[in-house]
């Protein structure tokens, strides 16, 4: 399996970043990791077997991304402004390097961004404010409010990096809503997960908005490594 390891100084976060490449072609998947995890989780956790069949034939190459959550939402120390604010930078790094960077080693117009946990979060949240940039979004097992992480605190920066909100306020921007609408959002959940009722909310504000979707109920808890491995190769191709 091709692999490749790089490194550089971001602009948007003042700090060297790492992420892993996997395959050689396909669509493009920006893979974000657990809460305060690592570029090289996915990894380690033995994805790239999971997915081995996938990447050798070229239907998917994977970009496997650094977080910076001790920084932002999981930097108890800072105030919610900052953690914020670094968050968005974050993002910023994404769209503004590692897509770009993508785009220059493979050409497939496609992208998805996908994770699991505190990585369905990313993946959501960017997806949903950069919708012309990415065709699905496969989020596992996610959270999908950040206000506990806000401390009660409410700005355009929280509000921009909150899935539920950003959703709710979408008919204040037809063409944001329209580009939204052709995203192929999949967000499964385990029925016993704590987040399960949050995943219920989001799913019916996006109703609300006739934001077609597909929220898959996995039976039990639901969180966790071997299930995520199921869950992305049962949703990695589609809205099965």
């Amino acid at each position: 399996m091709h692999r490749e390891y790089h490194k550089w100084h971001s602009d948007n976060l003042n700090r060297e970043m790492e992420l892993l490449v996997f395959g050689h072609h396909g669509a493009r998947v920006v893979v974000f990791p657990t809460s305060m995890g690592r570029f090289f989780d996915w990894e380690n956790r033995g994805f790239m077997n999971i997915l081995h069949h996938h990447i050798e034939q070229g239907w998917l190459q994977l970009y496997c991304v650094d977080s910076v959550d001790t920084d932002s939402w999981y930097n108890y120390g800072a105030s919610p402004q900052w953690r914020a604010h670094r968050h968005l930078q974050y993002q910023s790094y994404i769209v503004d390097e590692v897509l770009p960077f993508s785009r220059s080693k493979n050409d497939n117009p496609y992208v998805i961004a996908t994770g699991a946990s505190f990585g369905a979060y990313h993946a959501m949240n960017i997806a949903l404010r950069f919708p012309h940039l990415f065709g699905r979004v496969l989020a596992m097992s996610g959270i999908y409010d950040i206000s506990k992480w806000a401390g009660g605190h409410y700005d355009e920066a929280v509000h921009q990096s909150n899935p539920i909100e950003l959703v709710r306020q979408m008919h204040n921007c037809p063409e944001h809503l329209a580009r939204v609408r052709n995203l192929d959002i999949i967000f499964p959940i385990g029925r016993e997960d704590s987040a399960y009722h949050n995943n219920l909310e989001l799913s019916q504000v996006m109703w609300d908005h006739n934001i077609w979707h597909a929220l898959r109920e996995w039976d039990g808890f639901a969180h966790d490594w071997p299930v995520w491995e199921q869950m992305i190769l049962m949703y990695i191709g589609g809205a099965n």
